[in-house]
Protein backbone atom coordinates (compact mmCIF):
# COMPACT_ATOMS: atom_id res chain seq x y z
CA UNK A 1 0.00 0.00 0.00
CA UNK A 2 1.38 3.73 -0.90
CA UNK A 3 0.12 6.06 0.77
CA UNK A 4 0.59 10.15 1.09
CA UNK A 5 1.01 12.04 4.11
CA UNK A 6 -0.67 15.30 4.66
CA UNK A 7 1.47 17.18 7.61
CA UNK A 8 -0.60 19.10 9.63
CA UNK A 9 0.32 20.94 13.07
CA UNK A 10 -2.87 20.78 15.14
CA UNK A 11 -5.60 18.53 15.87
CA UNK A 12 -8.39 20.60 14.66
CA UNK A 13 -6.36 21.27 11.15
CA UNK A 14 -6.26 17.43 11.02
CA UNK A 15 -10.08 17.68 11.45
CA UNK A 16 -10.84 19.88 9.34
CA UNK A 17 -8.37 18.66 6.36
CA UNK A 18 -10.60 15.43 6.49
CA UNK A 19 -13.74 17.23 6.78
CA UNK A 20 -12.67 18.92 3.69
CA UNK A 21 -11.84 15.65 1.25
CA UNK A 22 -8.02 16.87 1.69
CA UNK A 23 -7.01 13.11 3.22
CA UNK A 24 -9.19 10.07 3.16
CA UNK A 25 -8.13 9.06 6.46
CA UNK A 26 -7.48 10.91 9.58
CA UNK A 27 -5.71 9.21 12.56
CA UNK A 28 -5.54 9.53 16.43
CA UNK A 29 -6.13 7.59 19.18
CA UNK A 30 -9.27 5.84 19.06
CA UNK A 31 -11.22 7.60 22.20
CA UNK A 32 -10.22 11.14 20.30
CA UNK A 33 -11.94 9.58 16.76
CA UNK A 34 -14.69 8.30 18.83
CA UNK A 35 -15.36 12.02 20.43
CA UNK A 36 -14.38 13.33 16.99
CA UNK A 37 -16.77 11.33 14.49
CA UNK A 38 -19.51 12.35 17.63
CA UNK A 39 -19.64 15.76 16.52
CA UNK A 40 -19.50 15.43 12.62
CA UNK A 41 -22.71 16.24 11.04
CA UNK A 42 -22.88 12.71 9.93
CA UNK A 43 -20.73 10.11 12.40
CA UNK A 44 -22.86 7.48 10.67
CA UNK A 45 -20.98 8.32 7.65
CA UNK A 46 -17.91 7.77 9.06
CA UNK A 47 -16.29 4.60 10.20
CA UNK A 48 -13.49 4.22 12.64
CA UNK A 49 -11.27 1.16 11.65
CA UNK A 50 -10.56 -2.02 14.50
CA UNK A 51 -6.81 -1.76 14.17
CA UNK A 52 -4.83 -0.52 16.68
CA UNK A 53 -1.95 0.59 15.22
CA UNK A 54 -0.30 2.21 17.91
CA UNK A 55 -0.26 2.02 21.66
CA UNK A 56 -1.14 5.75 23.69
CA UNK A 57 -2.56 4.98 27.35
CA UNK A 58 -5.10 8.06 28.54
CA UNK A 59 -5.44 7.98 32.04
CA UNK A 60 -5.33 10.85 34.80
CA UNK A 61 -2.39 13.42 35.08
CA UNK A 62 -0.91 15.59 38.03
CA UNK A 63 1.44 18.03 38.50
CA UNK A 64 4.81 16.90 38.89
CA UNK A 65 5.73 16.30 42.47
CA UNK A 66 2.27 16.37 44.03
CA UNK A 67 2.09 13.21 45.34
CA UNK A 68 -0.19 13.10 47.44
CA UNK A 69 -2.84 14.35 44.82
CA UNK A 70 -1.11 11.28 42.59
CA UNK A 71 -1.74 8.73 45.24
CA UNK A 72 -5.51 10.11 45.81
CA UNK A 73 -5.96 10.26 41.88
CA UNK A 74 -4.51 6.55 41.57
CA UNK A 75 -6.18 4.60 44.34
CA UNK A 76 -9.57 6.70 43.26
CA UNK A 77 -9.23 5.07 39.73
CA UNK A 78 -7.80 1.48 41.05
CA UNK A 79 -11.03 1.73 43.70
CA UNK A 80 -13.11 2.68 40.81
CA UNK A 81 -11.56 -0.49 38.66
CA UNK A 82 -11.96 -3.09 41.45
CA UNK A 83 -15.69 -1.77 42.36
CA UNK A 84 -16.45 -2.89 38.34
CA UNK A 85 -14.51 -6.26 39.24
CA UNK A 86 -16.41 -7.20 42.26
CA UNK A 87 -20.21 -6.09 41.46
CA UNK A 88 -19.97 -2.79 43.79
CA UNK A 89 -22.55 -0.87 41.10
CA UNK A 90 -23.84 2.59 42.29
CA UNK A 91 -27.09 1.00 42.39
CA UNK A 92 -26.02 -1.69 44.98
CA UNK A 93 -23.65 0.09 47.55
CA UNK A 94 -26.26 1.43 49.95
CA UNK A 95 -27.00 -2.67 50.34
CA UNK A 96 -22.98 -3.68 50.17
CA UNK A 97 -22.45 -0.42 52.79
CA UNK A 98 -23.84 -2.98 55.64
CA UNK A 99 -21.01 -5.32 55.29
CA UNK A 100 -20.09 -8.11 53.31
CA UNK A 101 -17.72 -11.23 54.06
CA UNK A 102 -15.41 -9.94 51.40
CA UNK A 103 -12.68 -8.61 52.82
CA UNK A 104 -11.59 -6.60 49.62
CA UNK A 105 -14.73 -5.13 48.91
CA UNK A 106 -14.92 -4.23 52.92
CA UNK A 107 -11.97 -2.40 51.88
CA UNK A 108 -13.20 -0.85 48.59
CA UNK A 109 -15.82 0.25 51.24
CA UNK A 110 -13.92 1.64 53.82
CA UNK A 111 -15.60 -1.17 56.18
CA UNK A 112 -12.20 -2.56 56.90
CA UNK A 113 -8.44 -1.00 57.30
CA UNK A 114 -7.38 2.72 57.09
CA UNK A 115 -6.44 3.42 52.96
CA UNK A 116 -8.32 6.53 52.94
CA UNK A 117 -6.58 7.60 56.37
CA UNK A 118 -2.77 6.97 54.55
CA UNK A 119 -3.85 9.25 51.90
CA UNK A 120 -5.30 12.11 54.54
CA UNK A 121 -8.86 10.89 53.55
CA UNK A 122 -11.56 9.23 55.71
CA UNK A 123 -12.75 6.09 54.68
CA UNK A 124 -15.50 7.23 52.64
CA UNK A 125 -12.73 8.34 49.81
CA UNK A 126 -14.05 5.84 47.60
CA UNK A 127 -17.80 5.17 48.32
CA UNK A 128 -18.00 9.04 47.47
CA UNK A 129 -16.48 8.09 44.35
CA UNK A 130 -18.74 5.15 43.50
CA UNK A 131 -21.66 6.96 44.44
CA UNK A 132 -20.63 10.37 42.37
CA UNK A 133 -20.69 8.73 39.01
CA UNK A 134 -21.46 4.59 39.64
CA UNK A 135 -18.10 2.33 39.09
CA UNK A 136 -15.56 2.20 35.82
CA UNK A 137 -17.32 0.37 33.84
CA UNK A 138 -20.80 2.87 34.73
CA UNK A 139 -18.71 5.95 33.99
CA UNK A 140 -17.46 4.28 30.56
CA UNK A 141 -20.92 3.46 29.68
CA UNK A 142 -22.68 6.75 30.47
CA UNK A 143 -20.11 8.72 29.34
CA UNK A 144 -18.38 7.15 26.25
CA UNK A 145 -19.81 3.52 25.51
CA UNK A 146 -21.51 2.12 22.95
CA UNK A 147 -24.74 3.79 23.70
CA UNK A 148 -23.80 7.46 23.65
CA UNK A 149 -22.81 9.44 20.35
CA UNK A 150 -19.13 8.45 21.36
CA UNK A 151 -20.29 5.04 20.96
CA UNK A 152 -16.77 3.03 22.17
CA UNK A 153 -16.75 -0.50 22.70
CA UNK A 154 -14.67 -1.37 25.73
CA UNK A 155 -11.95 -3.11 24.12
CA UNK A 156 -8.72 -3.09 26.12
CA UNK A 157 -10.36 -1.13 28.75
CA UNK A 158 -12.27 -4.14 29.75
CA UNK A 159 -11.44 -6.03 32.70
CA UNK A 160 -8.63 -8.44 32.32
CA UNK A 161 -11.11 -11.06 32.93
CA UNK A 162 -13.07 -10.34 29.86
CA UNK A 163 -9.77 -9.56 28.03
CA UNK A 164 -9.26 -6.11 28.59
CA UNK A 165 -6.09 -5.05 29.97
CA UNK A 166 -7.76 -3.04 33.78
CA UNK A 167 -7.11 -4.76 36.60
CA UNK A 168 -5.65 -2.90 40.35
CA UNK A 169 -3.19 -4.05 43.15
CA UNK A 170 -5.36 -5.67 45.93
CA UNK A 171 -6.65 -2.97 48.83
CA UNK A 172 -4.50 -3.70 51.81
Amino acid sequence: MTYEPVPIETNAEGQQQYLAGACDVYTTDASGLAATRATFEDPAGHIILPEIISKEPLGPLVRHGDSEWADIARWTLNALIAAEEMGITSANIDELLNGTDNPEINRILGLEGNLGEMMGLDNDWAVRAIKAGGNYGEIFAKNIGESTPIGLARGLNAQWKDGGLLYTPPFR
